[in-house]
């Protein structure tokens, strides 16, 4: 399964320490993660999916692969800029939101759009969008539940 993991570029150690941790969960368990492929959370889950032996894909908003971070195993240059952020959650069956910043709310609004579970892990307070915009996020409070939620929200639709 590929699990789309969506938060901010800059972020503190703290939230860095959870994305990190969320991306060693998902390569443990031999999910794919999908992210935008530059620093802050997407560096963070690589880092951590890549110290799993998970794979990682980074949907990039330039024109040029070696912009990808480190961790990044299969970069995808776009040169879309932010318009990229319709790719990221399209590119997974299921999304992790991370906390972030008008980016990260986007990506949540495709993920609607595409159909796609999200789990929210410390992320935005998403209930005026679940009740404005019909869609259902769940909150979890850790990265081992993040992971278990879209396993189970796409076991239920199977």
């Amino acid at each position: 399964m590929r699990v789309s993991v969506i938060g901010g570029g800059a972020i503190t150690d703290e939230q860095a320490a959870r994305a990190e941790a969320v991306g060693r969960e998902l390569g443990a368990r031999e999910h794919t993660v999908v992210c935008g492929g530059r620093g802050g959370t997407m560096e963070a889950v690589c880092r951590g999916a890549t110290d799993e032996g998970g794979t990682t894909i980074g949907i990039l908003p330039s024109d040029r692969r070696e912009q990808a971070n480190e961790y990044v195993d299969i970069p995808v240059a776009t040169g879309l800029g932010h318009a990229r952020n319709a790719l990221v959650p399209m590119n997974g069956d299921a999304v992790i939101a991370l906390t972030g910043g008008v980016g990260t709310l986007s990506e949540i609004g495709f993920a609607g759009i595409y159909d796609r579970p999200v789990v929210g892990l410390a992320t935005h307070d998403v209930s005026s969008l679940e009740a404005d915009l019909a869609l259902e996020i769940e909150t979890v409070e850790t990265p081992a539940a993040a992971v278990d939620a879209v396993e189970a929200a796409l076991e239920r639709r199977s």
